[in-house]
């Protein structure tokens, strides 16, 4: 499974979850692909300002701060 952070290199919300999902990973296994939405138009004007955005494909998991709840019910941890 990938997942994808949607970023911003002078976001100091972006680096906060990068960094919490770091034992996540750990513990799943699950690949991370980290997106820069400056470096395309598009993308910058989908997600704006709701950076950081973690996602699974199209399926937002969450924004702004890591939701340790939605991330384990995604990674089938709970339900």
């Amino acid at each position: 499974m990938t997942l994808t952070l949607y970023f911003r290199e002078y976001c100091s919300l972006c680096h906060q979850m990068l960094a919490e999902l770091a034992p996540w990973r750990e513990r799943h296994g699950f690949e991370l692909e980290v997106v820069d939405v400056d470096a395309d138009p598009a993308l910058e004007a989908r997600f704006n300002e709701l950076v950081p955005v973690l996602m699974d494909g199209e399926t937002e998991i969450c924004h702004w701060h890591l939701d340790g709840a939605r991330l384990a019910a995604h990674l089938g941890e709970i339900g």
